[in-house]
């Protein structure tokens, strides 16, 4: 006599697709069984064109089109697969040029993986020969308040509540400049920066909730650094901090370069999912 759960033990596993980390040009396989990618299990390649695209087991009952769909609406799941992604090109990026895949790029079988690389390969080449020799590096530039000196002025007559208001439209008076001040001094670090970097992206800043800052974001940018020129970068960086002392400059990295990789869908081949 079967049971349901003798029939579920019987079932063939569901098929596997291929969630696509990042390529580049060559990794010895034992490497990337050192490296743990989705749902913890090893990360392996798949070669075409003298490239190699990094990639995890991704089930299609979990990861295929629909499932996958639904899992992007949950906050909790994306932010696990988001630091499982990004640990996989993290790894990478140690050991030479890698070129990201967007998050949840998810191909059906290992055919398609290869055919991407295939229809690929002139642009992910360039990209991984100007990386070579470079990482990407952050700065972000905070607020500093009261380093904008305030309006003074006597309180003069009329009383209480006309002091008041001149008191409040001088704090409004004295944001307002602060900010602007801070604006321009986050140009003009931007601009230096970029000057002594290969290539530079300025972000959207981002939210205090984001940033865990007390202050506000003014500047959050993105340089991509020759490694013989960090010590000169770090040095500016901290130069420009002395010079614009209303802006708490940090500089962050070095990142696997996701600013200066162009944005691209994946071609779209049948049984593919993204």
């Amino acid at each position: 006599m079967s049971s349901t759960h003798e029939v579920a033990v019987g079932r063939p596993a569901p098929p596997s697709g291929a969630w696509l980390h990042g390529v580049v040009r060559d990794v010895d396989p034992v490497v990337l069984e050192a490296i743990t990618g989705l749902d913890g299990g090893p990360v392996r390649g798949v070669s075409a064109a003298g490239l190699v695209a990094v990639v995890s087991a991704a089930p299609l009952d979990e990861y295929g089109e629909e499932p996958l769909r639904r899992h992007l609406e949950d906050l909790a799941w994306l932010e696990r697969a988001a630091r499982a992604h990004h640990g996989v090109v993290e790894a990478l990026a140690r050991r030479g040029p890698v070129v990201p895949a967007r998050l949840a790029t998810v191909h059906t079988d290992d055919s398609l993986v290869a055919g991407s690389l295939v229809e690929c390969a002139a642009e992910l080449l360039a990209t991984l020969d100007r990386l070579t020799g470079r990482a990407e590096w952050g700065v972000k530039g905070y607020l500093v308040p009261g380093v904008v000196a305030r309006s003074g002025g006597s309180e003069g007559a009329g009383g209480v509540g006309t002091a008041y208001l001149r008191r409040r439209r001088a704090q409004l008076t004295a944001h307002e400049e602060g900010r602007q001040a801070a604006s321009a001094a986050a140009d003009a670090v931007h601009t230096a920066l970029g000057e002594l970097a290969v290539a530079s992206r300025r972000h959207a800043p981002q939210d205090r909730r984001l940033s865990g800052a007390s202050t506000a974001m003014v500047l959050n940018g993105a340089y991509l650094v020759d490694r013989p020129a960090l010590p000169g970068f770090t040095e500016l960086v901290a130069a420009l901090g002395d010079r614009h002392p209303g802006l708490r400059l940090e500089l962050t990295g070095p990142w696997p370069a996701y600013s200066f990789v162009a944005e691209r869908r994946e071609p779209a081949h049948a049984g593919e999912s993204q």
